[in-house]
């Protein structure tokens, strides 16, 4: 079971309470959640794709960290950057491959 996600409320409950409540309970509460239609895992791949795609480097550093945490191993997560180079772009792989050598340096 995925654990209770806060971040919304922590970063930006005050300011924008309404999306820190959707961002908390609908996304991360009810659609990670559904571990029985993909597991976190596969879930954890097809947002860092999904990111690492559209550029969102910022929210990727924290998605590589919950894949790291959801058993993505640095084989599977520098495989998954150098196939994504060939259809997202090279400077974007670049970028992502800067990150994850961060969090993969263990």
């Amino acid at each position: 079971m995925a654990k209770k996600q806060t971040a919304g409320r922590d970063r930006l409950g005050e300011f924008a309470p309404k999306f820190a409540q959707l961002n908390d309970d609908v996304l991360f509460g009810e659609v990670w959640s559904r571990e029985e239609e993909l597991s976190p895992k596969l879930r954890s791949m097809i947002t860092i794709a999904a990111l690492l795609s559209g550029g969102n480097f910022e929210q990727l550093e924290s998605h590589l960290k919950l894949g790291k945490k959801h058993g993505i191993t640095k084989e599977e997560i520098t495989e998954m950057i150098t196939h994504l180079a060939f259809y997202c772009g090279w400077p974007k792989a670049w970028s992502a491959f800067h990150l994850a050598k961060e969090i993969y340096q263990d």
